[in-house]
């Protein structure tokens, strides 16, 4: 019951620095936004004490982990994969392109209109 109401809690500080952003109006950009900044880090700070939020801390150090096991592609094999797509994109779009024509020709045809 005390986790849902650190919850509860990490949610209203959230909607409390929201409502600072829009209090503070008339007031710097910089304050606005620090208010923001400074609900949602108090958010998370109360979260973080919950079994939920350890749950979250320990996902999102995983995803970092197998994120540094990705093969990422090199710049030339990114180009090359880069240039295949766009090239197929043009070929489809021909293909589609002649296929639409062909087909009002055709329904043209049947109708009695091709001029």
């Amino acid at each position: 019951m005390t986790d849902k109401i650190k919850l509860a809690v990490a949610l209203l500080l959230v909607v409390a620095g929201l409502g600072g952003y829009y209090m503070l109006a008339e007031h710097a950009t910089v304050l606005r936004v620090l208010s923001v900044l400074a609900g949602v880090g108090a958010a998370v700070a109360v979260a973080w004490t919950t079994p939920t939020g350890q749950i979250a801390v320990a996902f999102t150090r995983e995803s970092v982990q197998e994120t540094r096991k990705v093969v990422w592609p090199t710049r030339k094999e990114t180009i090359q994969t880069t240039g295949v797509v766009f090239a197929l994109v043009v070929a489809v779009a021909i293909f589609l392109w002649i296929v639409d024509v062909s087909l009002l020709w055709l329904v043209k045809l049947v109708m009695g209109r091709s001029a």
